[in-house]
């Protein structure tokens, strides 16, 4: 089915490992061991693992003494954010050196849209493979990448061959390949997503595209009809050079467990200080206010106040935030508080076009990737 919407050409280019990897290039006698980046004290919390790490489930978010346990020879590394940084910098300017329209998702991962690109290479394919290569040539580090006609099929195929690999899925192959695919490897269900899934018999991509629209919708809500589109190739969100963050926050895991609100509210301050700070630098306000609580057995609360004007001072966060520490008592000793704000002034108020079947892209149409 031929349509008016255009053909897209687009790469996800996502790095192995980055902080990890970052490390075992920078100091050798790392190389080829278990590292984690991160979640070396007491109240640590891991924020990445090498692929050496990964092998005895260590993974990114965990407690450190709980990835010490998985792997007793874990070598544990204090993060260096300045240097991430630096090398991520390098990285996009290769991505700029092929096209503008790259949207990072974060230091470590990147859209590009190479529809029409800088060099003229009609092979997104080929263009890939180019940028993988330069990025290891002037950093030392591998990526890996997905290519396809929309960014969610790019994303999930860059998952495909990790590390230092990459898959294209061609228009023609777009069905197929999503019919064939765990419904757990679709971007954006997460554990709780696919349990419920397997409840309704829906396990498959395949699976997933028998049911209704009406049926996905009654039983994800909203996310029903993006799981409807998806599953049948249709995700017609472009290449955002300048991505508009959705929230602002600032949080902080604590050395001892706090007990009582009181304590907690003495830490609020310094939340709230760096809340500000962030979102002066920006030049963002906000309107909705959430509280964030980890309990010590790491269930996780959150609280919001949507006010009826925008926000960016010290003194209204703390106050909101206080009020809601208090709507409810707590579960537990808490290990982390968090506070953000969204609803920001940045974002677009225009809804999008909804997509629907009728602009579903012609994956019968044979395109050079």
């Amino acid at each position: 089915m031929d349509t008016d919407f255009p053909m897209r050409k687009i790469i996800h280019v996502d790095m192995d490992a980055f902080y990890a990897s970052v490390e075992q290039h920078d100091n050798p006698e790392l190389k080829g061991k278990p590292i984690a980046v991160g979640g070396g004290s007491k109240r640590g919390v891991v924020s990445a693992a090498s692929y050496e790490a990964r092998k005895f489930g260590v993974r990114s978010a965990m407690a450190g003494y709980i990835a010490q346990r998985n792997c007793p020879d874990l070598i544990f590394v204090k993060p260096r954010f300045e240097r991430y940084k630096e090398i991520s910098k390098t990285i996009r300017n290769i991505f700029f050196e092929y096209t503008d329209l790259v949207e990072p998702l974060s230091l470590d991962e990147a859209y590009l849209d190479v529809t029409q690109n800088k060099k003229g290479n009609p092979s997104a394919t080929l263009i890939a493979k180019e940028i993988r290569q330069n990025i290891l040539e002037k950093t030392g580090l591998t990526a890996s990448a997905g290519i396809s006609i929309n960014k969610f099929v790019a994303k999930v195929a860059s998952d495909i061959n990790k590390p230092n690999g990459q898959k294209t899925i061609n228009p023609e192959e777009v069905i197929s390949f999503l019919e064939e695919l765990d419904i757990r490897k679709f971007y954006g269900v997460g554990k709780v997503t696919a349990e419920k899934m397997y409840k309704l018999g829906i396990f498959t991509g395949k699976e997933l595209k028998a049911k209704s629209l009406l049926f996905l919708e009654q039983h994800f809500g909203k996310s029903g009809s993006h799981y409807y589109n998806v599953v049948r190739g249709i995700h017609n969100s472009p290449v955002k050079p300048h991505r508009i963050p959705k929230s602002v926050g600032a949080e902080r895991t604590f050395s001892e467990n706090l007990s009582s609100e009181i304590f907690m509210r003495e830490r609020f301050e310094n939340i709230a200080q760096e809340l500000e700070k962030r979102l002066q630098k920006s030049n963002i306000s906000g309107k909705t206010v959430t509280l964030k609580i980890k309990y010590s057995d790491f269930t996780l609360n959150t609280r919001s106040k949507t006010l009826p004007y925008f926000i960016a001072d010290k003194s209204l966060i703390l106050e909101t935030a206080k009020d809601l520490l208090y709507q409810t008592g707590l579960e537990n000793s808490v290990r982390l508080l968090g506070i953000s704000l969204s609803n920001l002034n940045t974002e677009d108020k225009k809804k999008p076009d909804s997509e629907t079947k009728e602009e579903a892209i012609s994956v019968q149409l044979r395109f050079d990737f």
